[in-house]
């Protein structure tokens, strides 16, 4: 055998190493489509218009706009862990005093820049 040979053996080789492996990718998208199709089959089907939600009977239910203020932490001569919190750490809320929207005083920046009397 010369080396001509050897040549085209390593290339057809090779070939039919890349011809193995793109089978087996073939294989298991086709695998993974079939067993995909299963699955899909095994899940109930979209609810029926008759099972949809209903309107409640007073109409769409709509937002309620409250100004919400934060209840007080307890003081103790000691430092508190959440666990120690009221309602283990979450912050509940009240309703505030106020019937009006807090605003900027006129003339500041708000929370933005240095407070100064902005593009006014």
């Amino acid at each position: 055998m010369n080396s001509a040979w050897m040549n085209i053996a390593a290339s057809s080789a090779s070939a039919m190493g890349l011809i193995a492996a793109g089978l087996v990718i073939v294989v298991l998208l086709i695998g993974a489509f079939w067993m995909g199709a299963r699955i899909r089959r095994r899940e109930p089907a979209p609810p029926r218009p008759e099972e949809q939600p209903q309107m409640p009977e007073g109409g769409p239910v709509r937002e309620v706009l409250e100004n919400r203020e934060p209840d007080e932490i307890p003081r103790s001569d000691h430092r508190l862990t959440p666990h120690e919190l009221p309602n283990h750490g979450n912050s509940p809320t009240r309703t505030g005093s106020a019937k009006e929207r807090r605003r900027w005083s006129e003339g500041s920046s708000g929370s933005f820049g240095s407070g100064g009397p902005g593009l006014r």
